[in-house]
């Protein structure tokens, strides 16, 4: 293999070159250290150079896992690193270093992975864009002057660019599959509770938040599940068991689904038009594989789904942030925290106990609605975005009111939220272009704990609409 052409491979691809021995772990190391040297200054994807451990890692011995050897990122929120900085992409958190691995980064390196970094990310990662005052704004590969989105921008900067073929990523309200869309990626949020949280997941404790990985290929996001998505002991909350290995879902044959698919906002507003078409243009594709394709919404009350998660998401923040407070030592002072995280910090400390039950409460008997939606379909179509990939700056939590955040980001990202508070897994694909270039991306959701026939759905376009030749103009 020719280290120039490194970025062509996926992960799985790279492992079997190092099992062959045609490369090392420590020469396809070097080949990601050089391209996050060349590509970073322009994209700001990567925010913590951890090389001299990576090539320690590298130099082995290694996990024999399905990724031995394959360079990977790891985003600096919530996923603690032994010995590597976590600044939650807030100025407040820096000089936080953890003092061991999470169980989820045992977990990847056991994959065989060899962490090189952390990337990029909103300050505790509140917004579907990745611009902080701490770290700076993360640039699309496909445009630099646009948005790689959110939360999770900096590891699908990086995975596009061709810096290393899949990273670590989370999602809360969307924030796998923002930036996955934004940048041209596969991104999967698995079902609630799929990727353990524990030992060190207290933030995670509503239940909306969950990891994974963005990558280029549908068999890679499914290898890493497999590798990563298993209940540790005692866990209290394990997600119901698949029936066999995802890689092997990719290559089966999903059958005649019943596919709904919907553009319906909650504000009623129509989304854009280039938008739109090529969620019909989906449509149309899937009709045409044989899929029985209606166009029926969810029927969810959406106003009064997102209203409910209010005092009880507030005051989870709240409880977060006394943690780090706690580990830090002191209060944040005026100018550590931006002006939509001191907004949220202060309503979370508002919050009484009834009034976050209720939420609560309220949250999970809308969650009914959605759940029931599901009853007669195999999956839901919608777009991920309903705009365009904005540019930098025009969701701007350090610049912005935070009401005007919250009415921008609720018009450019209408799709997401629903599916992290019922817990369903929801993955988005590359599937179109718009006229400028950038990637448009079109969210499959299925029922509850069934990523399996996403992954089977998600191969069958991989091969009929194929999107692994499509190169961003920072590449490589």
């Amino acid at each position: 293999m020719s280290l120039d052409s490194y970025s062509d491979y996926d992960g799985l691809g790279l492992a079997e070159l190092v099992a062959k021995g045609e490369v090392t772990p420590s020469e396809l190391a070097e080949a990601a250290i050089d391209r996050i040297e060349r590509r970073n200054p322009t994209l700001n994807a990567v925010v913590y150079k951890g090389y001299d451990d990576a090539r320690r890692w590298a130099a082995g011995p290694l996990p024999d896992g399905p990724f031995k050897g394959v360079p990977f990122l790891i985003k600096d929120l919530g996923m603690p690193v032994a010995g590597w900085p976590r600044s939650h992409g807030s100025k407040f958190a820096r000089g936080v270093v953890d003092a061991q691995d999470g169980g989820l980064t045992a977990r990847y390196k056991a994959a065989g992975v060899v962490p090189l970094g952390k990337t990029n990310t909103p300050e505790y990662g509140i917004t579907g864009t990745t611009e902080s005052a701490a770290l700076g704004p993360c640039r699309n590969p496909w445009n630099p002057n646009h948005i790689a989105g959110g939360s999770s921008g900096g590891a699908a900067s990086a995975v596009a660019a061709g810096i290393v073929p899949l990273a670590h990523a989370s999602d809360g309200l969307g924030s796998i599959r923002i930036p996955a869309a934004c940048c041209g990626l596969v991104g999967l949020k698995v079902t609630r509770d799929r990727n353990p949280n524990l030992p060190d997941g207290f933030d995670y404790a509503l239940g909306n938040v969950v990891d994974h990985v963005v990558t280029r290929t549908v068999r890679d996001s499914a290898a890493m599940l497999d590798a990563t998505g298993y209940p540790e002991p005692g866990s209290p909350y394990p997600a119901p068991p698949k029936d066999r290995p995802y890689l092997e879902e990719v290559c089966r044959s999903p059958g005649r689904l019943r596919i709904a698919w919907s553009s319906e906002t909650a504000n009623g507003r129509p989304i854009d038009p280039e938008i739109q078409a090529a969620l019909e243009r989906t449509a149309d594709l899937l009709k045409g594989l044989g899929h029985e394709v209606i166009e029926r919404g969810l029927g969810i009350d959406y106003r009064a789904l997102y209203a409910s998660r209010g005092p009880a998401a507030a005051a989870n923040f709240a409880a977060g942030m006394a943690r780090l407070i706690d580990l830090v030592g002191r209060e944040p002072e005026q100018d550590e925290l931006e002006p939509l995280t001191w907004s949220i910090l202060k309503a979370g400390r508002r919050q009484e106990g009834p009034a976050v039950m209720r939420s609560l409460q309220e949250t999970r008997m809308l969650n009914r609605q959605t759940l029931a939606a599901f009853e007669d379909i195999d999956v839901y179509l919608c777009p991920v975005l309903g705009t365009p990939v904005p540019e930098i700056g025009f969701i701007d939590p350090v610049n912005l009111e935070p009401k005007e955040v919250n009415r921008r980001q609720g018009r450019t990202f209408p799709y997401t939220p629903p599916f992290n508070y019922s817990g369903q897994p929801s993955m988005s694909l590359p599937l179109e272009v718009d006229a400028n270039g950038l990637p448009i991306g079109m969210m499959f959701t299925a029922k509850y704990a069934d990523e399996a026939v996403l992954f089977r759905l998600a191969g069958q376009l991989e091969k009929e609409a194929p999107w692994k030749d499509r190169r961003p103009q920072v590449w490589g």
